[in-house]
């Protein structure tokens, strides 16, 4: 097997394991969202279900490896899968959080989230590493803008770990919609820049 084709293995096997960890992340983190009010939370759940929907257009991306014509049809449709799920997720989160603050709602605590948050932030760099490896050495940049959203829910995690641990340690209800206002303006970027196919491995 080339050292190509062993690469793309390796990308299929870190997509799965992916997807299965922000399976669980998602079912736990709106769980706890809904339950405690938390918008951040609840923006934090569907970012991990968009994570699980990017990683199955990466897969088909990695498939689509072995044929050169396949694989630039899949390059530009993934890209284009992962952007317009960045975008939704903006809107989602920036509306949710305008609307928490102008009508002052306060979230319950969530240990839950405050836990699930903690361990997004070990598991996702981890994976960040091996992905953007994956994606140089298949010089892909639908890989890379994947890999990103990957580096981007670890930038989530400590966003929403920082508001979630505000407002139960301190009491500070508006922490959480502004951690969730903090989060927008860089999912709805790493969306932009995948829709428009400006990735670190453009030609």
């Amino acid at each position: 097997m080339s050292v190509r084709a062993e690469t793309a293995k390796l990308g299929e096997r870190l997509q799965y394991a992916t997807i299965a960890w922000n399976s669980a992340e998602c079912i736990v983190a709106l769980a706890a969202g809904m339950v405690a009010g938390s918008i951040a939370l609840v923006g934090f759940g569907f970012d991990s279900a968009i994570e699980v929907t990017s990683s199955v257009a990466a897969l088909w991306r990695l498939r689509s490896d072995r044929d050169e014509a396949a694989r630039e049809t899949a390059e530009r449709r993934t890209l284009r899968v992962i952007g317009l799920c960045f975008l939704g997720l903006a809107t989602y989160v920036a509306c949710g959080a305008a609307r928490d603050l102008l009508t002052r709602q306060p979230p319950d605590h969530s240990v839950p989230g405050i836990v699930i948050a903690a361990l997004s932030l070990i598991v996702m760099p981890l994976l960040v590493r091996a992905k953007r490896r994956v994606a140089a050495t298949l010089a892909s940049g639908a890989l890379e803008a994947e890999a990103r959203q990957t580096r981007l829910c670890a930038y989530l995690s400590a966003i929403l770990l920082l508001g979630l641990g505000a407002n139960a340690g301190l009491g500070w209800w508006w922490a959480d919609p502004v951690a969730a206002l903090v989060m927008v303006p860089f999912i709805a970027w790493e969306g932009w820049q995948a829709l428009t196919g400006k990735t670190c491995c453009d030609h």
